[in-house]
């Protein structure tokens, strides 16, 4: 049914024998920068590596300060604390969404409630955000609660989904109005900009993240981005244990936080940046020409960049036109070594959260029954 389609992906990616989803590229420095660390002995979360690559990044993001961890789930748990997420709050997010973003709430022991998404986005939905407050949420003394559940709405945190900015401006405005604190989930939009400006930067802080599929990875890790460089540099102290500096003394203000990125992984992600517009550039060159062979193609739509957005294309995205052709496409292109799958297993659907609170959800629904990914490497 789908054998052209096939055809066509395979030829765009030179016609190999398997064809992954998403794999790195190293084409640079790496190795030249592990070597270097192997050669000093700094292979830990001490060296020039780990300060030279969150320097780097936040002058390719714009952020006044960004703060290296181990992986971006971290990222996002450091973030939930910062922005004073306590035991017992709710947490507004995206049912559409890697584990991870829920995990990070789970481990404050606060409550993930779950809002809709945009068609046109994936991501989280301004419209269904300010519709679920005007129903369920009422401020006291400066701060917004459930007037059901009685628990304080702390912080809202929407996913930038495939690297496709959400309508982050308008969500921002919301959560300025409702006194809830805004940490975006950008673990998947390196290189993704809203309106101009980078994902990450329109919250309080953002997080994203490395993992050996992203757009550059460092093997594991993840990065927090500040606007505020004195909340970032509170987070670098957290995120290696609180210790206060001294030659030699072992002295701690704080609880903190095992949470900081290898010099050897710093190394692999600053060689990684030295490419990071190229590869979006062949990314977003990838992206033209499944959009452009799709267009032709019966009953199969291929998402494309929403309005005001520069997206990285993480991840190409088709969607069907129902369950049963997603299911049939997904089982005919891995059994022809075309490797896809489908969306994330909606939150609201895993045994830890399928009683949380959510919206009805839609449109989140219709995409986790048509949503398919497909090849999105870097060819260069």
């Amino acid at each position: 049914m789908y054998e052209k389609t096939i055809k066509f992906i395979k030829e765009l990616y030179g016609n190999q024998e398997f064809t992954p989803l998403s794999v790195p590229k190293f084409i640079g420095n790496e190795k030249k920068y592990l070597n270097e660390c192997i050669d000093t002995t700094f292979v830990s979360s001490v060296g020039k590596f780990v300060d030279r690559f969150e320097n780097d990044m936040a002058a390719y993001t714009g952020a006044k300060k960004a703060v290296v961890c181990v992986s971006g789930t971290n990222a996002l748990h450091m973030a939930m604390m910062l922005v004073g997420v306590e035991r017992g709050d709710e947490v507004l997010t995206q049912a559409l969404t890697f584990i991870a973003t829920c995990n990070a709430i789970s481990y404050i022991g606060a409550h993930p409630v779950f809002i809709d998404v945009d068609k046109s986005t994936m991501g989280l939905s301004p419209d269904a955000l300010k519709a679920w407050l005007e129903n369920n949420a009422e401020i006291r003394n400066g701060q917004c609660y459930n007037k059901h559940t009685g628990h304080r709405v702390k912080a809202c945190v929407p996913m930038h989904t495939f690297g496709h900015p959400v309508r982050i401006d308008e969500i921002a405005n919301i959560c300025a109005e409702n006194h809830i604190e805004l940490v975006e989930d950008a673990a998947e939009s390196i290189g993704s900009k809203y309106k101009g400006i980078h994902t990450g930067l329109f919250g309080k802080i953002g997080a994203l993240s490395f993992n050996g599929n992203k757009t550059i990875t460092t093997g594991g890790g993840g990065m927090l981005l500040f606007m505020d460089e004195e909340l970032g540099t509170l987070a670098k102290h957290l995120t290696t244990q609180a210790k206060v500096p001294h030659r030699w003394e072992f002295k701690h203000d704080h609880i903190g936080y095992n949470y900081r990125m290898p010099n050897i992984n710093a190394a692999l992600g600053c060689a990684q940046l030295e490419h990071l517009d190229e590869f979006i550039a062949d990314k977003r060159a990838t992206a033209s020409a499944y959009a452009e062979y799709f267009k032709y193609v019966d009953d199969i739509e291929f998402f494309v960049e929403p309005e005001n957005s520069f997206s990285n294309y993480w991840l190409n995205v088709v969607i069907l036109k129902d369950c049963d052709a997603q299911q049939v496409f997904l089982q005919e292109t891995n059994d022809n070594g075309v490797m896809t799958r489908p969306i994330w297993e909606l939150m609201t659907r895993l045994p830890m959260f399928e009683n949380c609170e959510h919206d009805g959800l839609k449109n989140t629904v219709w995409f986790a029954d048509r949503v398919v990914n497909i090849p999105s490497s870097v060819k260069m």
